[in-house]
């Protein structure tokens, strides 16, 4: 644990999370993960609250629950209990209400650490207004800290933002070690797919690799999320494989462990990424990846060794990739058990939580 010297209570830092616990986001995931480690740890030298700035309900609702936040700010500094705002930032809304809450900070002299998540963030933050723009440059320019998920999107920021520099860390998405021992398919290898369902995760083309492998033996497939459900379902139908692929919708927690536990194969065919937090869970239980290289995958995903990654788009490549490893368990094992090693050297929660208390007090310096 790392103690500032000079530092005789605490660092107190409040994280800004969108939906709070339990929220089906990639952040809101990690962020509980992040706490329950922090509450395990029972650390003397930090003392972190989490708080959400959107809220899981009505988009009507979220003004309220930013001003709940903004208030939540301005009461622990006066009472000299706030040191580090965290912020965790994705685009449109997101970027739109951290905006206030990094000023609020900065007026109140509390350093933030900004933690940049969105997949499109170049494109949202290129399309911006000029003034629009600015804003979004000055937030990033002020920060005590700027975390990115990746090279690429260090590459980004420095590009945008150059003085910011020597403030960009690289700190990867982490996952928990999974409670449910690995198990697989069975005879039927189980090709997994978690996340939002739509065009951006490249589900439409995912349903049509799966229909140029309906003359393979032995393989069933789960496409598991929120979004276009009822548009997915009516064209996994339409494409003949009501049989070999279920749609269970949005999953819990609880649910997700146990299909990852059920897998032997992750597919994420995206088209946008920042880290995602499916392929580094699917990492972590060792199943072989399939995925495309945007955003930081390249950062963990090495072609060939610990998964294999294919053009986004490209539905002939994506089915290919999936049938060589229905058809080669031996190559599944191997990639599958690669993926797992880079997964404790480099995605554990536990050592993410000890560098991101290293970036608190940085900051807070």
């Amino acid at each position: 644990m790392l103690q500032d010297p000079h530092r005789r209570h605490p660092l107190h830092v409040l994280v800004a999370t969108p939906s709070g616990v339990g929220g089906q986001g990639g952040i809101d995931r990690l962020m509980d993960s992040l706490r329950q480690v922090l509450d395990r740890q029972q650390r003397s030298d930090i003392r972190v609250t989490f708080a959400p700035t959107r809220g899981a309900g009505h988009i009507l609702v979220s003004p309220f629950i930013l001003v709940a936040f903004c208030l939540r700010v301005i009461v622990a500094r006066v009472r000299g209990q706030l040191d580090v705002v965290h912020i965790n930032v994705a685009s449109y809304g997101s970027t739109y209400r951290k905006l206030l809450v990094a000023r609020l900070a900065r007026l109140l002299g509390v350093p933030y650490v900004l933690h940049l998540h969105g997949a499109d963030y170049r494109r949202f933050w290129s399309d911006q207004r000029p003034w629009l723009h600015q804003r979004i440059r000055r937030m990033f320019a002020n920060a005590g800290r700027v975390v990115v998920l990746g090279r690429v999107w260090r590459d980004f920021i420095v590009g945008m933002v150059p003085e910011a520099r020597e403030k960009v860390s690289i700190l990867p998405n982490a996952t928990a070690r999974p409670a449910l021992q690995h198990r697989g398919g069975g005879k039927d290898s189980h090709i997994l797919f978690l996340g939002r369902l739509g065009e951006r995760k490249g589900v439409p083309q995912l349903g049509e690799a799966l229909a140029r492998m309906l003359t393979i033996p032995n393989w069933r497939a789960t496409i598991a999320g929120d979004g276009e459900v009822e548009v997915t379902r009516r064209r996994v139908a339409e494409l003949g494989l009501d049989d070999r692929v279920s749609l269970p919708g949005w999953l819990n927690a609880e649910r997700v462990a146990s299909l990852i536990a059920e897998a032997d194969i992750l597919v994420l065919p995206s088209f946008e990424e920042n880290l995602p937090i499916s392929v580094i869970e699917g990492m972590a239980s060792g199943l072989a990846v399939v995925a495309t290289p945007v955003g930081a995958v390249e950062d963990i995903v090495t072609e060939g060794e610990t998964g294999l990654l294919v053009p986004p788009g490209d539905v002939e490549a994506l089915a290919g990739a999936m049938t060589r490893l229905v058809t080669d368990p031996d190559l599944r094992r191997k990639l599958g058990a690669a993926g797992l090693e880079v997964h404790r050297a480099r995605l554990d929660i536990e050592p993410y939580a000890d560098a991101l208390a290293a970036i608190w007090a940085s900051a807070a310096r």
